[in-house]
């Protein structure tokens, strides 16, 4: 029985004053490995509270640098509910409302466009957290696209794999409905809020959320261009063998 909308955010509200909770309280005391746990358990419950489940195509890499398409604020809690990651961000997510601290509190790092300085310490980050053997997950395309779509990737941070010498995984995310097509409630696009995204997503029939791990890339020798543009090859064709096909 599907529960009322109403019912559901406030599922959603609840969970939320438990995630803030658990950063207050017992990620001080706990270790990486004993985060990620968390964070992970947090993540899948949050989705199962918004109606969406999880599919696999191969497995994520146990220390990488992560490259993933944008379709949704959803994206973020997907591949934490997989793959716990330190996750580079723009900097405006650190201003909503509870979940920016959440995405703080889980070690993302955020960026300022435009900000050169901001940029080499982030960059900076990226690269201690890779060469500590951790995963770092970004967005290359720098913002969200409407599912099947793929915008120019953005070469900077790819530069951070080279730097640490650590492995390139991209991955492909799409959200499909109940009828295997792409799901018209997640593409999080144009001026809508995120405030309103949820509400969709909430209000409408449930999600799949499928996510495609690709063949990890070598990034000692290589330029951050080559990186980016055989992660946004293998992403794209992942998508085009996911765009359904017309009825």
């Amino acid at each position: 029985m599907k529960l009322k909308p109403a019912v559901r955010l406030l599922r959603v509200l609840l969970h939320l004053v438990e995630g803030l909770a658990s950063c207050a309280l017992l990620f001080p005391l706990a270790g990486s490995a004993r985060r990620e746990r968390l964070v992970a358990g947090w993540s899948r419950r949050l989705l199962r509270i918004c109606g969406v489940s999880l599919s696999q195509c191969g497995a994520p890499l146990a220390h990488a640098l992560l490259a993933a398409n944008h379709v949704s604020w959803l994206d973020i809690f997907v591949i934490n509910a997989m793959a716990p990651s330190h996750f580079v961000a723009k900097a405006e997510i650190r201003a909503w409302p509870a979940m920016g601290w959440l995405a703080h509190q889980a070690g993302t790092i955020f960026i300022a466009r435009g900000n050169r300085r901001g940029l080499r310490h982030t960059f900076k980050g990226i690269v201690e957290q890779l060469q500590r053997g951790q995963r770092v997950a970004f967005f290359p395309e720098g913002t969200t696209a409407a599912q099947g779509a793929l915008l120019p990737f953005h070469a900077n941070l790819f530069e951070a794999a080279i730097d640490a010498g650590a492995q390139l995984q991209p991955l492909a995310l799409a959200y499909l409905d109940q009828h295997g097509r792409f799901h018209p409630g997640v593409d999080f696009t144009g001026d809508i809020s995120f405030a309103a995204s949820m509400m969709t997503i909430l209000n409408g029939p449930p999600v799949q959320a499928r996510v495609s791990w690709l063949a990890p890339i070598d990034g000692r020798g290589a330029h951050r261009r080559e990186l980016g543009a055989a992660a946004s090859a293998a992403i794209g064709a992942a998508l085009a063998e996911l765009t359904p096909t017309p009825a």
